[in-house]
């Protein structure tokens, strides 16, 4: 099986409509693996959303090519339709586009235009709101309406589950919500790439907010990719990512400030967990290698 789900090659856009032509994309190339998290960042206006609608074929590319799970999404006989059931996108503050009197007949409005018998289409529904924590049993009769910001941005996202995308496109997924309610989504985030093994594309600006969830980083500034890796080897270069108006997390800023003390902690350290265990191991090492002198006469 390949292991890329979506590869671009040197796609551009420039929006016509405004008064001045704007170029949001400039010759932007990579490949997203197959399952993983991954993040694409940068500050507002660096092209992000205009990268990730290309995945689904809301924006066609010209020029360059875009293709997803080996469809050409640029291609004269590409059916969007199907490529829209494989990519599943959630846009910012998707709890906005509820509209059914009950849970249910939200998160069954995307299955039921795909055609499918009634015994799948629950099955369909009931899993997808397991998945998000919102079981059928006590939430199917509910008004969306009656839930806390957090849960019903989880019935939007059980409303893609249910169409069973291989791809899931959140774009800046936890704006608006608390620190709870921010937590507990990304919780059911992680269940679905667990249980499901979907590739999860996360769009945002928010640097402390992916560096826990992805397993690789994009950098856009200015329409143009300008660093791609994993959240440890990004973040390390922290006045490179100052100069694209983006920050390290506070986090990674102290870890690299003890490295630069002369604390060698590992590159694969990413948490303060991590650090104290490291810590702890090191100094137990030190001590089995101190001479034991209650031994001697």
């Amino acid at each position: 099986m390949n292991d890329v789900m979506i590869e671009v090659a040197h796609l551009s856009h420039t929006y016509t409509t405004a008064p001045v032509k704007k170029k949001a994309l400039d010759d932007v190339s990579m490949q997203i693996p197959r399952g993983e998290c991954v993040a694409v960042i940068g500050f507002n206006g660096s092209g992000k959303s205009t990268l990730v609608q290309h995945f689904n074929g809301l924006l066609r590319p010209t020029p360059g090519s875009v293709r997803v799970d080996g469809v050409d999404v640029g291609g004269a006989q590409v059916n969007l339709r199907a490529l829209r059931q494989k990519v599943g996108m959630l846009f910012q503050f998707p709890e906005s586009q509820l509209f059914a009197s009950t849970i249910y007949q939200d998160v069954a409005f995307g299955p039921q235009r795909m055609g499918l018998g009634r015994h799948e289409l629950r099955a369909r529904v009931k899993h997808a709101l397991d998945i998000v924590g919102l079981p059928l049993q006590d939430y199917g009769q509910r008004s969306p309406f009656e839930l806390s910001g957090g849960q019903r941005r989880r019935v939007a996202l059980a409303g893609i589950l249910a169409m069973t995308p291989r791809v899931l496109i959140l774009d800046e997924p936890s704006v608006g919500l608390d620190g709870e309610g921010r937590a507990e989504f990304y919780a059911y985030l992680q269940r679905v790439r667990q249980e499901q093994g979907v590739t999860t594309i996360l769009v945002s600006h928010d640097m402390a907010e992916v560096a826990a969830i992805a397993d690789g980083l994009y950098v856009l500034h200015h329409g143009k990719l300008v660093m791609q890796g994993t959240p440890a080897s990004v973040f390390a270069q922290s006045e490179q990512l100052r100069r694209w108006d983006l920050a390290a997390p506070p986090l990674h800023e102290l870890l690299a400030a003890l490295r630069q003390r002369g604390i060698a902690l590992p590159e694969d350290v990413m948490s303060v967990e991590d650090a104290f265990h490291f810590l702890q191991q090191t100094q137990k090492q030190k001590q089995k290698q101190l001479p034991d002198v209650s031994s001697r006469s």
